[in-house]
């Protein structure tokens, strides 16, 4: 059976015992002399299984009698985490510029051994870094952007450095590099003031503790060859600070949305507290900003100009260097709103172009908004479409990366490595620079979902762990092939043979993206997919169904499609309805089968239950997609039998969404809190979906 990794660490160890090598062999490694401390991490995992083992390993100054080689070779690029492989005379050499292509290195050698490959035919090869910047965006739960039980929650599970190490272990395993953690104001956990002594929130005692936090976090990251960067959202104090100095009051209840103020005691305050974090804590690598909430009532300029007399001027008092994450504004006008403008463009990009730092910047933006698991295609960003100012002429000190948003499914798994790749084909110029996933409503730590009796897992991301094992690792080699997945399917599930579960995956995942195209979703509740809802956790009906714009300009929404208003080339909505019922029913096909061969399977029962869900709901969308187009047929035409095939098509719809209910809860609690609905279910929308049914009737 293939077996695939679960932590860097135990790349080390497999090699040894796939190695053919008898028991109480010495295994001789060679490590370059300045790259043992890197290192480290990985060579204390491998020694220490070798002792529980019987064997023995031997870290050699001589190359000669070495059966590993890990070196570092200086192609003067740092951030350059590519690998080679050689096998000479069985003498395998993994060469690098990071530590991390190292790690990378060994990893692939475990697999090559893992599928039956011996230790003389290891294949040489050399693999490059797709992107460079691969990150999580991961929202800590105090003082955080949002507020509500969903987030709250998650409180004990990220202040405990076990979660960390787990979570960590995982990233290093997927191949994400950047660890980024965000808060409305992350400085007050990190340093005391000094400057403004009312201004401190906690005790020396307290204080103390929170260092030490993030301090292990940070060195945990390092050691596995993550950065590390904090990301805010600028014109932010402590409660503290606002009350001492009556600024910035609307820091009491973290309201993100309004005017900021631009005092000078606040903006000493902020310049202070970034560089004095920058200065204490040596293993944090970047920092990141946000032009945009609480800088309400400032035009671009203003915005840009406080941005520099506070966050890049303290970058330049720092006592060391940082990068820096520049995160494009989300707003060209006075308002909080999203929009964007030319001239806005423009005054950024000369903003960016000014700042001299050793490192590109990295100049951030929304991927689809706020739905990034929509289409592959680029269609908007936060405020909507840009213009090619940012890219022509390309830049010289900055690259590009797309933040690519995840609002539309925490209960239900996602796993489609095709729409990856799509993404990663019309996303990949030479101007990007990498991808940050992740969500701004929901924290991947503590498991609220799964029923208790079901959860044999510790963490939220462990439900989700083929997400981030495709994203990861095709983020790092966009040519990675299926079997990667299939194998890793296999180890997960003590199965044979994986290949259609991978396909079914793709076919039920790819509802979440055809619904997010179709359905146009721009801010964070504008569209939750999983849930058929919209803003105020409202279920889109069938009336806001049929009129609503699309995303992806390849589509073609019912209203304009009934009104002959498309062009040939787009996708109708009957295609579309008819691809979806084709792949959900595969996808609920193959589910059946599995499941009957698989009883005993626990743990593959509960996923493949998630693949049954998304058939349900793939079902659900199409029937809506065609009861949508019946009936604006007959509002607009008045066409014989019309109104009676739309009446049957969103009954079969509502009859989906019940079995598509009862799916959601077999395994998962039945209601739960969801940022834009607290008491969120799936089961009190059934009302909803047969309301559709009613309004079809009374036309």
């Amino acid at each position: 059976m293939k077996v695939l990794l679960k932590s860097i660490s135990m790349v080390l160890i497999t090699m040894v015992a796939f190695s053919c090598q008898p028991k109480s062999n010495t295994i001789s490694i060679f490590v370059e002399e300045g790259i043992k401390e890197k290192v480290a991490f990985g060579l204390n995992q491998f020694e220490t299984f070798l002792i529980e083992s019987g064997n023995q390993t031997i870290i050699t100054n001589s190359k000669e009698t070495a059966q590993v080689i890990l070196e570092l070779k200086n192609s003067g690029s740092s951030d350059d985490d590519s690998f080679t492989i050689t096998n000479q005379n069985n003498v395998i050499t993994i060469s690098s510029s990071h530590k991390r292509g190292v790690f990378y290195g060994l990893q692939d050698i475990t697999e090559q051994l893992k599928s039956g490959e011996s230790w003389k035919d290891i294949s040489g090869k050399a693999v490059d870094a797709h992107y460079k910047f691969r990150a999580i965006k991961f929202n800590l739960p105090w003082f955080s952007y949002r507020s509500g039980e969903n987030l709250a929650l998650h409180y004990d599970t990220c202040k405990d450095l076990k979660f960390w190490e787990s979570f960590l272990n995982m990233m290093a395993e997927n191949k994400f590099n950047v660890l980024s953690l965000w808060n409305l104001h992350p400085y007050m956990f990190m340093v005391q003031s000094e400057k403004f002594p009312k201004a401190r929130p906690f005790s020396d005692e307290e204080m103390k503790e929170w260092q030490s936090f993030f301090k292990t976090i940070f060195k945990m990251a390092k050691d596995r060859g993550i950065e590390t960067y904090i990301f805010n959202w600028n014109i932010f104090v402590s409660k503290e600070f606002g009350e001492a100095y009556n600024i910035g009051e609307y820091s009491k209840d973290s309201g993100f949305w309004g005017e900021g103020e631009t005092n000078a005691l606040l903006e000493e305050y902020t310049r202070e507290m970034v560089s004095k974090t920058i200065n204490e804590y040596e293993n944090l690598t970047g920092i990141g900003i946000t032009l945009g909430e609480r800088m309400g009532g400032m035009t671009s300029e203003e915005r840009r100009d406080w941005i520099n007399r506070t966050m890049i001027a303290a970058l330049k008092e720092a006592n060391r260097e940082v990068k820096l994450f520049y995160r494009a504004p989300l707003s060209a006008g006075l308002s909080s709103h999203g929009t964007v403008s030319k001239s806005t463009e423009i005054l950024t990009r000369e903003a960016i172009e000014s700042i001299d730092m050793e490192d590109d910047v990295y100049l951030g933006f929304k991927y689809n908004w706020s739905h990034g698991h929509s289409s592959p295609k680029l269609s908007i960003v936060h405020g909507g479409i840009l213009t090619d100012t940012y890219w022509n002429p390309k830049p010289k000190n900055y690259k590009g990366v797309y933040t690519v948003r995840n609002e539309d499914f925490f209960a239900l798994r996602w796993a489609q490595p095709d729409f990856i790749r799509n993404y990663l084909s019309n996303n990949s110029q030479d101007y990007i620079g990498g991808a940050i996933i992740g969500s701004e409503t929901y924290i991947p730590a503590k498991d609220y979902i799964t029923k208790e009796e079901h959860r044999t897992w510790d963490y939220a991301f462990e439900r989700q762990w083929l997400f981030y094992k495709v994203w990861g690792n095709l983020l790092y080699n966009n040519s990675i092939s299926d079997d990667y997945f299939i194998n890793s399917l296999e180890e997960k599930f003590n199965i044979e043979d994986a290949t259609e579960l991978l396909n079914a995956w793709k076919l039920g995942s790819m509802n979440a993206n055809r619904v997010a195209s179709f359905h146009r979703g721009t801010w964070d509740a504008t569209l939750y997919t999983e849930g058929f809802t919209t803003i105020g956790g409202k279920f889109i009906d069938i009336n806001k169904f049929i009129n609503h714009p699309v995303l992806d300009s390849s589509y073609v929404n019912i209203k304009d499609f009934v009104a002959g208003k498309f062009k040939e080339e787009q996708i109708t909505p009957i295609e579309l309805a008819n691809i979806t019922e084709k792949e959900s029913n595969e996808a609920l096909a193959f589910v059946k089968s599995f499941k009957e061969n698989h009883q005993d399977n626990k743990l593959l029962q509960i996923e493949l239950n998630d693949i049954e869900a998304w058939g349900h709901y793939g079902l659900y969308f199409a029937d809506k997609i065609h009861g949508g187009t019946f009936l604006e047929t007959y509002r607009k035409f008045g066409k014989d039998g019309a109104q009676f095939k739309a009446v049957k098509h969103l009954e079969q719809a509502a009859d989906h969404w019940k079995v598509y209910t009862e799916t959601m809860e077999r395994y998962n609690v039945s209601e739960m809190p969801y940022q834009f609905d607290p008491k969120f279910s799936w089961r009190k929308h059934i009302a909803d979906a047969e309301n559709d049914v009613s309004i079809a009737k009374q036309d």
